[in-house]
């Protein structure tokens, strides 16, 4: 039998979270709708880690269009690379635990980035090293920006 509170979750999610948080503020555990609320949760941190991945890839891909195209680099680029960089440190000072999930991402990401490079810049595969030419830090560093692969 659904609660009212889990049918309203369905219908108007907004003022499903605004009644949800007057209960967890006045201890009414037992209004909760617990089942909806643990799946939120859950799909929080799945959505933390997704966007993580995301910004990583597009960082990555940017470096190396940087890198490997510098007859076409662009403010845009530019901004682009900054932006990445800002939202993964405030993503990762709201959540220090993801810094080791950046770690463990960092070669796949880094895979994915190349072969949206080569859909961006219509180079070869071969024009983009196998390993990625960069570290983390680098990666992270605001003040980074590679040099051209001559």
């Amino acid at each position: 039998m659904k609660t009212q509170l889990s049918q309203l979750y369905e219908t108007d999610f907004n003022l499903w979270i605004e009644q949800t948080v007057n209960h967890l503020k006045k201890g009414d555990l037992g209004a909760l709708d617990l089942d909806n609320l643990i799946e939120e949760i859950s799909d929080m941190g799945r959505n933390n880690r997704r966007e993580v991945f995301s910004r990583l890839k597009v960082l990555l891909m940017h470096l190396l269009k940087w890198k490997y195209q510098q007859g076409k680099r662009t403010n845009s680029w530019i901004n682009t690379i900054d932006e990445q960089r800002e939202q993964l440190e405030l993503i990762v000072k709201d959540s220090p635990s993801l810094k080791p999930y950046l770690a463990e991402i960092f070669p796949d990401c880094y895979q994915k980035a190349r072969r949206a490079a080569v859909n961006e810049t219509n180079l070869p595969k071969q024009a983009f090293p196998v390993d990625c030419p960069f570290t983390q830090d680098q990666v992270l560093d605001m003040d980074y920006f590679p040099e051209n692969n001559n």
